[in-house]
């Protein structure tokens, strides 16, 4: 397990985000990471030739490396342009590392069965993304994932080896926040660390319809059904709410469940609480309130009839503008951020719901792993470590072509262009360093400073730091019971079926499947946590 003070974070994370806050402010690196080699004309300039002119180190750093291939997995929508972004990291990639990549997006509605098919039939992937609720732990504990830490392996302490800025953009505290057992199975992405559930929402339609005021009076998701009444009635062609699996109220950015762990095994503590008992969160008046509110608005046709089953990102929801209102883990300026991919600048904002925390699943939220099928696993690490020195090849991952996805406006900052929508992943914060990001039309020009300041004042859960093993002696148990959930989890969350029917069926098939000695084994090493970090 990992073994850190909690009190820590506080000091490490404003630590890390200042120093990177630093960088991300700046039009160009002097690391010698080939940052500044960014076209001022994609139409007419390539990235390799920028590299060639501006960084010929790196030129010959990629003619001593042999040719590499590699493959990047990741949840997201399929993009327009991705063939043509592809390229272009591509030649870049050539002239820096002698490598090509393949980058494959696949549904947020498929990603975990595509995951799980991945990873037991062995297919050869060399980067993917993964998270503590997207099974981190369970596919750590299969072997899918390489230790980059070990210096035994087979390939060495990769982290130490090819990945110095990373190891230059983290306080070793934090990469310790999301270790299994000493281990590191991914790198986690450089953004913010605390966490506060809310919705965004349309407010453009709030202020036509006379909204603003109450939906700033907004204390709880029960105050919402009387605003979202009065759009359906007023606007019968937008969906006043739209909710999908992973994204709704009872999610954990927003119910504010600790899993203390994979987000997927059951068992959790309250992160905005301080009680260290285990529980079952199914028995939690918490969860059964919020099923029952979110129930109300499903049969007042208040959110989409395809809740339980849609593969569409909030972001697509909100692209369509047939929407008004999504819940979404919040960050300073993330109303802005959305408006710029989704071509509604102006026309957002956000609101926030609940308490600010930071867990575990802050450190472990998101993090690129190196598949223990990788062709290259080093090569692989060196890819992954760009991404938190290379300012041009983060954006260029992010947001596209230079003058074709966007168009500069100054050193640090960008405005959206007529073919934003054709390349618009939204997913900076899955990749490498945020901090490299630049500054979006609309966007606070302190918007880092805005995230150091974030984390600050976050109420720690008890959890912080604690992963949960699972060992071989409840691999299988909890294997069933991850099945159990996908198949109630996405119609209760979203409102889809009546929680006092099926709420019971579903509590006793968690009970058969041995819930209570998951949970039992959960406290076991959650209190050996507690005693040794005392």
């Amino acid at each position: 397990m990992a073994k850190w003070k909690k009190a820590g974070l506080a000091v490490t994370a404003a630590a890390a985000l200042a120093m990177t806050a630093g960088l991300a402010g700046c039009g160009s690196s002097d690391s010698g990471s080939g940052a500044s080699a960014s076209p001022t004309d994609a139409a007419k300039a390539s990235p390799a030739a920028s590299v060639a002119a501006t960084a010929p180190a790196a030129a010959e750093t990629a003619s001593s490396l042999k040719p590499a291939k590699l493959r990047l997995v990741y949840p997201g929508s399929p993009q327009k342009d991705q063939a043509a972004v592809t390229e272009e990291i591509n030649k870049y990639l050539q002239s820096k590392l002698n490598t090509t990549l393949t980058i494959e997006s696949f549904q947020w509605g498929q990603w975990d069965n595509k995951v799980n098919l991945m990873v037991a039939s062995r297919e050869a992937v060399d980067i993917m993304f993964t998270a503590q609720w997207s099974q981190y732990a369970v596919n750590a504990g299969k072997g899918a994932f390489l230790a980059l830490n070990d210096d035994s392996g087979k390939y060495g302490n990769l982290l130490k080896k090819h990945g110095p800025d990373i190891l230059k953009s983290f306080d070793d505290q934090i990469l310790k926040g999301s270790q299994i057992d000493g281990k590191n199975y991914g790198v986690p992405a450089l953004k913010e660390m605390a966490s506060q559930g809310g919705i965004v929402y349309r407010s453009d339609i709030a202020k036509e319809l006379g909204l603003e005021e109450k939906i700033q009076a907004v204390k709880s998701i029960s105050d919402l059904i009387p605003i979202l009444e009065t759009v359906k009635a007023q606007k019968p062609d937008i969906t006043p709410l739209f909710l999908r699996d992973g994204e709704n109220f009872n999610a954990h950015f927003f119910a504010n469940w600790d899993y203390l762990g994979d987000g997927n095994i059951e068992g959790v503590i309250f992160k905005d609480g301080n009680d260290t008992k285990v529980m079952n969160r199914l028995e939690q008046e918490r969860y059964k309130s919020t099923l029952k509110i979110t129930r109300e608005m499903f049969t007042k046709d208040l959110i989409n009839k395809d809740a339980s089953t849609t593969q569409l990102s909030t972001n697509d929801a909100m692209k369509s503008g047939k929407v008004f209102m999504i819940v979404c883990p919040l960050k300073p300026g993330k109303d802005t951020e959305i408006a710029s991919q989704v071509g509604l600048v102006g026309n957002l904002k956000q609101l926030a719901l609940n308490t600010k925390t930071t867990a575990t699943s802050e450190t472990a939220g998101s993090m690129l792993a190196v598949s223990s099928t990788s062709s290259d696993p080093e090569r692989a690490m060196m890819v992954i470590n760009l991404l938190y020195s290379d300012k041009y090849l983060n954006n260029l991952l992010n947001f596209g072509i230079e003058g074709v996805h966007y168009k500069k406006t100054g050193d640090n900052t960008v405005e959206p262009s007529e073919k934003t929508g054709d390349y618009s992943p939204g997913a900076a914060w899955m990749f490498g360093s945020q901090f490299l990001n630049y500054i979006w039309k609309g966007e606070a020009a302190d918007k880092w400073e805005q995230f150091k300041k974030f984390n600050e004042g976050s109420h720690y859960s008890k959890g912080l730091g604690f992963t949960f093993d699972v060992n071989e002696a409840i691999k299988n148990k909890v294997a069933a019971s991850i099945t159990i959930r996908k198949q109630y989890d996405p119609a209760l969350d979203t409102g889809s079926v009546d929680p006092d029917k099926v709420l019971p069926e579903y509590a006793a098939k968690m009970k058969s499947s041995a819930v209570d000695e998951i949970i039992a084994e959960k406290q076991k090493q959650f209190d050996a946590f507690l005693a040794k970090n005392k």
